[in-house]
């Protein structure tokens, strides 16, 4: 046997070396494409960017919906005065409060501008059963009566044109609601209607104490001024409350009856504890008032300016802030005469320090300065 076949047979049967594979790095994909090159570059971590922190998304703020009735007047006079106050609200509404005139039914004796419709009992049964449908909790629902009111048999009632409707069935129609509620009667022989309609959320006024005032009343005039004119904004905020509307119009009905030298026949009150019990006097250091002093025409409703339609994310946060500190406040002053007053003192500081605080840099955000 040759050395040189002995060598081929060898070569033959031993298998060729194999090359130890390549480790891959972990971020190459399995199977490369054949358009990337054989060596891959690690990608080097890049540091994630700081993320904004997320702003405080403002609650809805509500809206208010207003029904003015007007009743019958008797004669034109009462006829064109409670048509011409009713005018001067609803005017005020639209044009300086920012209240859609969607939102708006203005009911009178008679279907002239600007009122929408008759004050006849199926229509104003119809305005506020459609209102209480309508309004959610976030909303203000106002009724404001003009007109001559009745009291017979303990039953209060406003004369409108057919059939008359008592407080009774304004309770009625109201119950389902959902939303705040001011409700306003200036007639004469309302003062019965506050013990009728009283409940939570409900700010009720009358033009006067008991259903025996009979006379007639001037309260709607000087209600319809307080909203119409820059004469009731007392703390000189730009917005004018229930609250100080009442004050304004009971103030100036005592001035109109001194001034004509007359016995003082009509005696407004105000309820809005829920407790049904009405009085004159409210605001700070009273039983009432807390809740009315909350209460605004506008967009709001119960926080009286919301926030421009164009105002930044953190503006509107302001905002929200804001009326969230009003509720704070307001709800510590109602529970006043049951605290001890240095705690009450003690709480309700921070509260304001911080209200006004706010209410500079919501000024000082919308170019009102400092």
């Amino acid at each position: 046997m040759t050395i040189l076949p002995m060598l081929g047979l060898l070569a033959a049967s031993t298998p060729a070396p194999v090359p130890a594979p390549v480790p891959v790095p972990a971020t190459v994909p399995a199977t490369v494409p054949a358009t990337v090159p054989a060596t891959v570059p690690v990608p080097v971590p890049v540091p994630a960017e700081p993320q904004p922190q997320p702003q405080p998304q403002p609650q809805p703020q509500g809206t208010t919906y207003l029904l003015v009735i007007a009743g019958i007047g008797g004669e034109p006079r009462f006829t064109e005065e409670f048509r011409s106050w009713g005018g001067q609200i609803v005017e005020a509404a639209v044009a300086k409060y920012g209240v859609p005139r969607a939102n708006v039914t203005f009911l009178a004796e008679e279907a002239k501008p600007p009122a929408t419709g008759e004050s006849r009992a199926e229509n104003v049964e119809k305005a506020v059963s459609a209102l209480v449908s309508r309004a959610t909790a976030d909303d203000v629902i106002y009724i404001v009566i003009i007109g001559h009111g009745s009291y017979r048999g303990e039953e209060s009632r406003i004369n409108l044109p057919g059939p008359d409707l008592a407080a009774e069935d304004f309770a009625r129609l109201l119950r389902p609601a959902k939303a705040r509620i001011g409700f306003v009667n200036a007639a004469s022989a309302s003062g019965g209607w506050a013990k009728v309609l009283s409940g939570p959320n409900r700010a009720i006024v009358t033009s006067t104490k008991s259903g025996m005032e009979r006379n007639e009343s001037v309260f709607g005039k000087y209600f319809a001024e307080a909203l119409a004119k820059d004469v009731a904004d007392t703390d000189k905020d730009g917005r004018v409350s229930l609250l100080e509307a009442f004050d304004y119009a009971r103030l100036e009905v005592k001035r109109f009856y001194e001034g004509d030298n007359r016995l003082l026949t009509e005696h407004a009150q105000i309820e809005d504890t829920g407790d049904g019990v009405a009085a004159a006097e409210a605001g700070p250091g009273q039983a009432e008032g807390a809740l009315a002093a909350r209460i605004f025409l506008g967009p709001g409703g119960t926080s009286g300016v919301a926030a421009p339609a164009d105002a930044s994310p953190e503006l509107r946060a302001l905002f929200v802030k804001k009326a969230e500190l009003e509720e704070r406040i307001a709800a510590l002053r109602a529970r006043r005469e049951s605290m001890d007053p240095e705690k009450y003192q003690a709480e309700l500081e921070p509260l304001l320090l911080e209200l006004a605080r706010t209410d500079q840099e919501i000024r000082r955000r919308s170019g009102g300065g400092s």
